[in-house]
């Protein structure tokens, strides 16, 4: 009657070491292998996570340098037709950027003082 209320208690045989415990678990073990090489196998492979996580940075640079290149261009076609009619505008660009000037003009330049 005694056996009936108490529990038995299974003795714990030592700890064993992880190739015994593979070994007795083959099918889990194989599962697990196969799952951890399709992980690498999908992070890492040519068309993987991370290859993909480059691209899509390279995609973002990319796109940046187009919008530069795309106010770039807008605005050397807006100086270009100011350019087309203005005789204003063409002195001011010829005035700035190639230091040009009128004849009889003269041109004073200030160096600053060495200290």
């Amino acid at each position: 009657m005694d056996s009936k209320y108490f529990r038995k208690i299974k003795k714990r045989l030592a700890p064993r070491s992880i190739g015994e415990i593979l070994w007795a678990n083959k099918r889990w073990t194989a599962w697990g292998a196969l799952v951890f090489v399709g992980a690498l196998f999908i992070i890492f492979a040519g068309n993987g996570v991370l290859q993909r996580r480059r691209l899509e940075a390279d995609r973002a640079v990319l796109m940046e340098k187009i919008r530069a290149a795309e106010e770039e261009q807008k605005k050397l076609r807006e100086q270009s037709r100011a350019l087309d009619g203005d005789k204003k505008a063409v002195e001011k660009v010829a005035r700035e950027k190639y230091g040009m000037i009128r004849e009889g003009e003269k041109v004073y330049k200030i160096v600053p003082r060495k200290q």
